[in-house]
Order: structure tokens, then sequence, then C-alpha cells
């Protein structure tokens, strides 16, 4: 490609005002600036009104600009069409099968395998002893198994002592704690990085088959309502509070990698980086895909400083003005979009994600205070992840162990 082509192909890129203005007649605006006069080019006759070609007889690059426009027309859904002919396709939905069998061995087996795997969880755990005398606390794990399988349950403490009890009667917790205590165990600050710590670990069994990524957020309603007083208006207003999950998902299994739940402001670029510097350092990043939202230089040159792919799709108004990673994905973008396209929709698997936890663990939370409600989320996919593991034993074959490298000491 020589330097002319290159330059075409930058106009083609950048330039929003290249027009058809006849049938065999296109205008190409001045790159010195709207001032200057717009150049006429015919692509049949391969002729341009600009003083590159009329004196010295080159392809210029306004020609390699209509080109390339004609080549990247592209209707608002992404497919592409030409300009030589007019094509009907008749397109069939696709579909996929489901292993029915290991589907229904996974539901129905699903309560007993995730006691047993929030279990190996756990057991990595190390708490601090208790010194001295006094009432003796619940151990660390216990606690922490009795508040997930608590939020898993879905039903309210005192209905869940039941089921407590029987996992203390199959060996799963030394005691068994008041329902009270249960809700202790999610208003402390500590659960939270616990929490954060499991949800990564039990992503770990799914490492060898996860290689694209996803990332997005989404809210947790919660059952308190923030007042303030209006004093423009001077009325009272009230608005639900809620949380807000930041997750990164590996596309093929659902598995959420790594989390952070922040209030209901927390902006979605600046958690980019923090979760896929988590994920990096269990899992093989290949594909990093997100939407409109992610978009930065400096989130595209930290993707691409792992060795990873960054697919996100470019605004409307972006153009290619800064070399290096930001410029070569604006031209993957712009002149390979059906690619582009067909790799950046796995995307799509993260919503998927979102609708899980939603549908099967409830899209609000039962706690009232900042701590406990971000707790209680976090547990939500704690759960999810569990549920994906339980699937991935049955339908691929996978027997996860936890802990093989390192263990967590919380103080």
């Amino acid at each position: 490609m020589d330097a002319r082509e290159q330059r075409g192909l930058v106009i083609a890129a950048t330039a929003r005002n290249i027009r058809r203005k006849s049938d065999h007649l296109w205008t190409v605006p001045s790159s010195q600036g709207a001032g200057h006069p717009a150049y006429h080019v015919n692509p049949e006759k391969k002729t341009c009104t600009c003083l590159d070609h009329q004196e010295a007889g080159h392809f210029c690059k306004h020609l390699f600009a209509v080109k390339y426009t004609i080549e990247r027309e592209y209707s608002d859904d992404g497919i592409v069409m030409t300009e030589k002919e007019s094509l009907t396709v008749q397109t069939t939905r696709k579909t996929y099968t489901q292993d029915w069998r290991n589907y229904n061995l996974a539901q129905t087996n699903e309560k007993a395998k995730f006691q047993m795997l929030l279990r190996g969880l756990y057991d990595g755990l190390h708490g601090p002893k208790q010194i001295g005398r006094g009432c003796r606390m619940i151990p660390l794990d216990d606690a922490i198994f009795a508040a997930v399988f608590k939020v898993y349950s879905t039903v309210s403490g005192r209905r869940f002592m039941c089921d407590l009890k029987d996992s203390h009667e199959k060996g799963y917790i030394n005691r068994v704690p008041c329902y009270n205590s249960i809700f202790n165990v999610l208003e402390s600050e500590k659960t939270t990085a616990v929490l954060e710590s499991l949800i990564a670990e039990s992503a770990t069994p799914l490492k060898a088959i996860e290689t694209t990524f996803a990332i997005d957020s989404s809210g947790f309603s919660g059952c308190r309502f923030d007042k303030w007083f209006d004093q423009k208006w001077g009325e009272l207003k009230s608005k639900r509070a809620w949380v807000k999950a930041h997750v990164m998902t590996g596309v093929k299994t659902n598995v959420v990698t790594s989390v952070t739940v922040t209030d209901e402001n927390g902006g979605d670029s600046p958690q980019l980086q923090p979760l896929m510097n988590q994920t990096n350092q269990r899992f093989t990043i290949k594909d990093f895909t997100a939407d409109m939202a992610y978009l930065s230089e400096d989130n595209l040159k930290a993707i691409a400083a792992i060795g990873a792919t960054p697919l996100i799709p470019f605004k409307r108004n972006s153009v290619a003005a800064r070399p290096g990673i930001w410029d070569r994905m604006f031209h993957y973008f712009s002149f390979n979009r059906e690619e582009f396209l067909a790799r950046y929709h796995q995307r799509s698997n993260v919503e998927s994600t979102f609708s899980m936890i939603k549908a099967k663990f409830g899209d609000s939370v039962r706690s009232k205070t900042d701590t406990a409600m971000r707790n209680e989320a976090l547990a939500k996919i704690l759960c999810h992840n569990i549920c994906c593991l339980i699937s991935a034993m049955y339908e691929l074959g996978i027997d996860p162990s936890f802990w093989a490298n390192h263990k967590t000491d919380v103080a």
C-alpha cells in the first residue's frame, strides 16, 4: 500500500461528508478545511479534479477514498451492501441443541452439589483464631457458608433455618448459627473481600475453557428508600436505593471471573482495567469485548498490553487521529465490519449472565445498609458461579478443585 492509498484510506475512515453527487460522480471534501472547494471524483473513468491527478496523472488519494467508501457501504445492522449488484439473501435463524439428559441431571442434583462445592470453596479460607475468654465466635467458614447458602435459598432467614440444620447434619458446617448471626455476616465490611476472593476462585476450574471475555454492569435494587428535601421545589422526595455490580464474564459458560460492586453512581469505564487485571491473573484473555461505554484510548492500550484484542465499537463521531492501537482498531472496525461484529457480539453473553442471576436469585436485595446490600449482591454472583460449575460438571465433564496454588488468609 503506497502513500496515496494510505491517505485515501484515512480520508474514507474520517471524512463524514463523502457524497454521491450523481450516478457516476462523487464529491470528496478538501483536507485543508471547510473553506476550500470539494473535489469531484468519477470512479468509473478514474478521474479527479485535484492537481495530483490533473497535472501528474496519479491515481490520487481522493480516488482511493471513493473506492474504499464504495466497498464500505453498510446498512444500519452492519450487513455489507455492494454497489455492483443487488442480492436477496434468505437467512435461517441459528438454533442450538440442548443436552437435556445432562441438563436434567445438573438441575435435579444442584442443591446437593451446591453445598459440596461451597464447602470446597470455604476450605481455602483461614480466619482469625479467637483468643481469650468469652462467647465463641462463629467460625469464618461456617459464617460464609450460612450467608451464601441463605442467599441461594431465596427465602427469609427464619425459614432458611431448616436447610441450615440439614447442612449441619451432613457435616458441611460445625455448628448452626442463629439467623441474626447470618445477617451480621452480611453487615461486616470484611465479608466483601472474602466473597470477591471466593468468586474469583470459583471461576478458576473453567480457565481451560474460557478465552473470550465480556464486561458490563447492572443494578440490584434494595428495599430502602433514601429521602431528601428538594430546595428548589420545596418538597420532600425519595427514591429506592440500589447498588451496581460490574462484572467480567466468560462468554462460553457465563461464569463471572472478577467483580466489584459500587453505589449507583459508579462509572463503567474506570472498572475495566482492575477487573481485567484480576481476570488475567487466572485466565488467558484472547478477545476482550465491551460496549461503547468502555471506549477510551487508555482502555484499548491496557487490553492490547496483555496480548488481547480489544473489541469495542467506536462511536459515530470517532475518527482515526491517534496513531497506535486506536487507529488500528478503528480501521478494523470501519473496513472489516462484518468480521468485527461477529466477534464483538459475543458480548451479548454478559447480558445473559445478568439475566441468569436475576431470574434465579432475584433482581433485588433484602438488605438495607450499603455494606449488606453490596455483600448480598456478591453472594448472588457467587451462587451463580457455583451453578455454572455444576452445569459444567455434567455437560463438559469438569472435575472442579479449588485453591490448588494458594489459600486466602482473612484477618
